[in-house]
């Protein structure tokens, strides 16, 4: 009987050590708090999207982060949603994630100062936030990858206002700004505005489209062509679905020819525009670039190893990327020959003679 009691105690004061063991174990697991995965090679990673007004998230930015993420991690679950330009939504798909076990959240936010109570909620919980595209600026973030966005801005208006200058256009522009709400918005209107000003170009007038909605940006330069008719000599627009909707307008009001109107993110309408003649310029950002950096950080908080940033932008480590100007004269070279398209996806019916024209065959 002694014996038995013997080797119990022994036994229990060996349970004891190891449960105290494991308390350690935790206690210095929650004490990183960028930690994400604390060594895991697989979980739930959300990949939360901001809106369907612009084609690439559904078109490219899911499918390019998830099969990186694939690549990566192939136990791993990437949990894809689109908020479509509703705040709140995209706050009730960050918490259905966070219920869900996410290890991980990339986010491009629809409102980006509203989204700082997801990084809030999700940190709380030791779970990494990588801010994607577009920087929350009140609350650092994890980690932010993205393109330079005030480098897109200034690149697209010096661009143009050198087409103008070349042109010999008398006039002054229009400013096609994204969203209110969106703080990359707002580093490319900067950007913006410094490529315009000191151009000689005056600024006749400027508009913030709410949710980026092309119609919206439409409906503004309709009423701008009703007040400054022939004095438009180009318009600086902050992206392809507001460059698309300004050319509407532009082609609405029978104004021909349609001046340099500029635009951002290399969507296939938009390519499609260049080449044809319609819209002056775009940014090549291939998604590809910074959709895979994005798993590459996520599945290092996965493992608990924290990347460190290239740079730093509003407290966080961050990761940025020069993007490219496409025009007719290096279209061929830049999304063709670069891979980002095929002339099956572009060069359709009414663009087949224009492909053709700049030796896209």
């Amino acid at each position: 009987m002694k014996t038995h009691l013997r080797a119990a105690a022994v036994i229990g004061t060996v349970l004891i050590a190891m449960s105290g063991l494991a308390a350690c174990s935790s206690s210095s697991g929650e004490s990183d708090s960028s930690g994400g995965g604390d060594g895991a090679s697989s979980g739930k990673i959300a990949f939360l999207m901001p809106d369907l007004a612009s084609t690439r998230y559904e078109q490219q930015d899911s499918p390019l982060f998830t099969a990186k993420m694939n690549e990566l991690c192939p136990d791993c679950e990437v949990i894809y949603q689109n908020a479509d330009s509703d705040p709140d939504k995209q706050q009730q798909q960050a918490d259905s994630a966070i219920a869900q076990g996410v290890k991980v959240i990339v986010l491009d936010a629809v409102d980006t100062k509203a989204a700082a109570s997801i990084v809030v909620n999700a940190q709380s919980q030791k779970i990494p936030v990588v801010t994607y595209d577009r920087p929350i600026v009140d609350t650092p973030a994890d980690y932010y990858v993205s393109f330079d966005n005030e480098g897109i801005g200034k690149s697209i208006a010096e661009s143009l206002v050198e087409k103008l200058k070349a042109d010999g256009a008398q006039g002054g522009v229009l400013i096609v700004n994204g969203s209110p709400t969106d703080d990359a918005a707002q580093l490319i209107k900067k950007g913006m505005n410094a490529g315009v000003e000191g151009s000689g170009f005056d600024v006749l007038a400027e508009f913030d489209t709410p949710e980026w909605d092309p119609q919206k940006a439409q409906d503004w330069v309709s009423g701008q062509i009703t007040q400054f008719g022939p004095e438009i000599a180009g318009i600086v627009a902050a992206n392809d679905g507001t460059g698309g909707g300004s050319i509407a307008a532009l082609k609405a009001a029978g104004v021909t020819p349609v001046p340099p109107v500029t635009g951002n993110d290399a969507e296939i309408a938009a390519i499609q525009r260049i080449v044809s003649g319609d819209q002056y310029n775009t940014i090549s950002k291939p998604i590809k670039t910074v959709a895979e950096a994005a798993a590459e950080v996520a599945y290092g908080f996965l493992k608990g190893d924290a990347p460190k940033g290239k740079t730093t932008l509003f407290d966080t480590p961050s990761q940025l990327f020069t993007p490219t100007v496409v025009t007719q004269e290096n279209v061929k070279e830049v999304i063709f020959d670069g891979g980002i398209y095929t002339v099956d996806q572009v060069c359709t019916g009414a663009y087949a003679d224009s492909c053709a024209a700049l030796g896209i065959k």
